[in-house]
C-alpha cells in the first residue's frame, strides 16, 4: 500500500512537468562513486521516461587535481575555483571532455538512455571571454591581491539550439563544462555556471546541482544544520556577509544567476543518497535546499506545513 500512495503522490507531478526541461549538474565528486553515478543514472532515466527532457552538466575536479598531482603539477584552488595554467588547461582538457564525459555517458547509457556526449565548445554552445586579473580578498588574513586565473572563463553568450535539437530527438546531452572564445581557445569554466547558463537559456523549470553534501548547511560541519527553503534575496544577503564558503559560494551564485534569468526553482541536492533526484521532484517534501524567489518560497512552505520565515 506504501507504494501504491507513492505513486499516488507523484502522479501530480509527473503531469505538471511532462514535456519539461531540468538541468541537472553533477559533480566530478560523484562520478568517482559508482554506486552515485548508477543511482543519478537511474533517476535520470525515470524522469526522461516520464517525459521531462533532461540536460545533464558535469565537472570534474577532483579527477583533474588527481591527474595533475600524478604528472607533478600541483593544483591551486581560490575560493573553489581553480586557477588554469597551460598545463592545468591541457588536464581539464583530458579529464572533462575525456575521461569524466565518458564515463557518466557509458552510465546512462546502460540504463538504455540515448546519450550523447558534449562539451560547450560544440555548437558554440558556451561562448566565453577569458576572465581579466582580479583583486581577491584571502579570508584568513584579510590580505588583497591580484589574482590570474589563467584560461578561466566567464559566459559571454549562450546557443542551446545543438541541445534543443538532440532533447527534440530523444537524446539527452551531457555537457563538460569547457568553453570555446570564438578564436579557436578552450576556457575552463565552473561546471555550477555553466549549467546556470544553459538552464536559463532553455528556460528550465529546474536547474539541480547535485554534490557531495545534503544542500545548504548552516553550519558546514553539521549535516543536520541543512536550510531546506531559501529565497533568492535572503541568498543574495549571506553571499554579501560572507557566510557561505568554500565551494558552496559558486554553487549558490550560479543558483541566483539561474533564478533572476527565469528558472522558477533551483535545488542544492545530495546525489550520494539514493534516488535524491526523484525524492525532490515526485515528493511533496522534497529534498536538499530549495532556492527560489520569495513568493515561489512562501507558497512551498504552505504547501508543506512550514511557517513563513527568512530561512527554514
Amino acid at each position: 500500500m506504501n507504494q501504491v500512495a507513492t505513486l499516488i503522490e507523484a502522479l501530480p507531478y509527473i503531469q505538471r512537468y511532462k514535456g519539461k526541461t531540468f538541468v541537472v549538474k553533477l559533480g566530478g565528486e560523484l562520478v568517482e562513486r559508482a554506486d552515485a553515478l548508477a543511482s543519478i543514472a537511474a533517476d535520470v532515466t525515470l524522469l526522461d521516461h516520464v517525459g521531462v527532457h533532461i540536460v545533464v552538466v558535469h565537472g570534474g575536479g577532483p579527477q583533474a587535481d588527481k591527474l595533475s598531482t600524478q604528472l607533478g603539477l600541483e593544483p591551486v584552488h581560490i575560493e573553489g575555483r581553480r586557477i588554469t595554467d597551460d598545463a592545468a588547461l591541457e588536464v581539464t582538457k583530458m579529464v572533462f571532455a575525456g575521461k569524466i564525459n565518458l564515463e557518466v555517458v557509458s552510465a546512462m547509457r546502460a540504463r538504455g538512455l540515448r546519450v550523447v556526449g558534449l562539451s560547450g565548445v560544440a555548437g558554440d554552445i558556451i561562448r566565453a571571454t577569458r576572465r581579466p586579473p582580479r583583486s581577491m580578498t584571502d579570508p584568513a588574513t584579510g590580505a588583497v591581491r591580484e589574482v590570474d586565473f589563467g584560461h578561466v572563463g566567464d559566459v559571454r553568450s549562450v546557443d542551446t539550439s545543438l541541445l534543443r535539437l538532440l532533447a527534440a530527438n530523444g537524446y539527452v546531452p551531457v555537457v563538460a563544462c569547457l568553453a570555446g572564445d570564438g578564436e579557436g581557445h578552450v576556457l575552463n569554466i565552473n561546471a555550477d555556471t555553466v549549467a546556470a547558463a544553459i538552464a536559463v537559456d532553455l528556460q528550465a523549470e529546474k536547474l539541480m546541482l547535485l554534490s557531495n553534501v545534503p544542500g545548504l548547511l548552516r553550519d558546514p560541519k553539521d549535516p543536520g544544520s541543512l536550510i531546506r527553503t531559501l529565497a533568492s534575496d535572503d541568498a543574495r544577503q549571506m553571499l554579501a556577509a560572507g557566510t557561505v564558503g568554500g565551494g558552496m559560494g559558486p554553487k549558490l551564485t550560479a543558483v541566483l544567476g539561474a533564478i533572476d534569468g527565469g528558472v522558477p526553482r533551483a535545488h542544492l541536492l545530495d546525489g550520494v543518497a539514493p534516488n535524491s533526484l526523484l525524492l525532490e521532484v515526485f515528493s511533496k517534501q522534497g529534498t536538499g535546499t530549495m532556492v527560489a524567489k520569495a513568493d515561489e518560497v512562501a507558497h512551498y512552505r504552505r504547501l508543506i506545513g512550514e511557517p513563513d520565515g527568512a530561512v527554514s
